[in-house]
């Protein structure tokens, strides 16, 4: 089972694939040879002193070739919590199905936060009613949001995580993001784990 485990993990972490020339900056990011210290720092979705492994991170081979995007790996059940303060404009908890197979995506639950600066953070694959809010609720960071699960389209139990915004030509892009981790701030990497130091 660990063999298995741990097969899936570098298949989904693999080398990726994508064109995207946002894919370099992220690798220059996460490595500190490019720098930024004006983008918003979110906290880890999850609760403080715990930690989580990301078995997929921004542009990887598997599903998220065109997507800055991460997973987290997390049994169901797990408090996913707000990485932001903003507003709940989409909740969806009535799917009840998950696997490894495209079929499987109208079922995944979500949880869509907007932010002041009119980005938004999705959160996806919880648990079959597991949203403890409704859309137009204010959320702070912190606040516990939803229950992870293995809705929709994924392998093993999940959270993808991943935000966006519009970008000069008025079109959605997504946005890699730093979080503030028990080692500082951080452009998050696959097969690394990180504790949360939310407060």
């Amino acid at each position: 089972m660990l063999k298995s485990l741990l097969l899936l993990c570098l298949f989904f972490i693999s080398c990726a694939a994508s064109k995207n020339p946002l894919r370099k900056e992220v690798r220059l990011l996460q490595k500190g040879i490019l720098k930024d210290d004006t983008s918003y720092v979110y906290a880890l979705p999850y609760e403080h002193n715990t930690s989580h492994v990301v078995i997929q991170g921004y542009f990887s081979r598997f599903s998220h070739k065109e997507r800055a995007a991460l997973d987290f790996k997390m049994k169901r059940g797990t408090k996913i919590l707000a990485a932001r303060d903003g507003i709940v404009v989409r909740v969806k908890q009535d799917g009840n199905k998950g696997g490894l197979n495209k079929k499987y995506r109208p079922y995944g639950n979500n949880i869509v936060v907007q932010h002041a600066d009119g980005s938004r953070a999705g959160y996806w694959h919880l648990q079959n009613n597991g949203a403890l809010v409704d859309i137009g609720d204010s959320v702070t960071k912190g606040q516990v949001i939803a229950f992870s699960g293995k809705t929709g389209y994924t392998a093993l139990p999940h959270l993808h995580f991943l935000v966006w915004s519009f970008n000069r030509r008025g079109e959605w892009q997504q946005i890699p993001t730093r979080f503030q981790t028990s080692k500082g701030i951080k452009y998050l990497r696959p097969l690394r784990k990180y504790r949360s130091t939310n407060q």
